[in-house]
């Protein structure tokens, strides 16, 4: 084969990769099975507002009381919100400060646990809380779907970040997520013997 013929076959593998978009889409096993707390992100690395609506558009699918959808996120995305929301995370802010983005996760709160103002369930609005845990478990599956890599954080100044982002008193504010990607490999946590945690009736 001649070194023209050579250069054909390259670039038709080439573009051929390019039309099936590279590599296949990971399964939902290797989305849970690489899905990790990560506490390094490698610096000067950009996440759009069109893939952070992406991720945002696929915690929407998660379940919720009566469909209330009660969660709601607040992006840092700018320099100056990414360094303010850095001094609200507590002990993770050396951990998390090379992150691209973070997200502020609240729910509203009188909705899921709630009907028609009144609350209709002994836990009221832990219903919220479990709704809010349910869309972000979405959200950092489907970040870790798209190559992203996120922590979810309870330390952290709520009414600082209140303030900051004009939160309404309506809304109670859950966690920060921090978006990025993995700077190192993190370790893969050993899980309880799964009979432990289910019973067979």
């Amino acid at each position: 084969m001649n070194k023209l013929a050579i250069l054909i076959a390259s670039a038709a593998v080439i573009l051929l990769a390019g039309c099936t978009g590279g590599s296949p889409a990971p399964t939902i096993d290797e989305v849970f099975q690489t899905r990790r707390s990560v506490r390094a992100y490698e610096p000067g690395k950009v996440i759009s507002e069109a893939e952070i609506r992406d991720l945002v558009a696929a915690a929407q699918n998660a379940p919720s009381w009566a469909n209330q959808q009660p969660s709601k996120y607040y992006v840092a995305l700018s320099q100056e919100k990414h360094d303010a929301v850095l001094e609200m995370v507590g002990g993770n802010k050396d951990r998390v400060a090379n992150a691209s983005a973070y997200l502020v996760s609240t729910f509203e709160t009188s909705k899921s646990g709630f009907f028609r103002g009144q609350q209709v369930d002994p836990i009221g609005d832990g219903w919220g809380a479990y709704d809010n845990g349910l869309s972000n478990a979405y959200l950092v599956l489907k970040a870790r779907a798209m190559g992203f890599d996120t922590l979810i954080m309870g330390m952290r100044d709520p009414e600082a970040l209140r303030a900051l982002f004009g939160i309404p008193e309506n809304e109670t504010i859950m966690a920060v997520i921090a978006l990025g990607y993995r700077a190192e490999e993190p370790n893969v946590p050993v899980h309880r013997p799964l009979d432990e945690i289910v019973k067979f009736y």
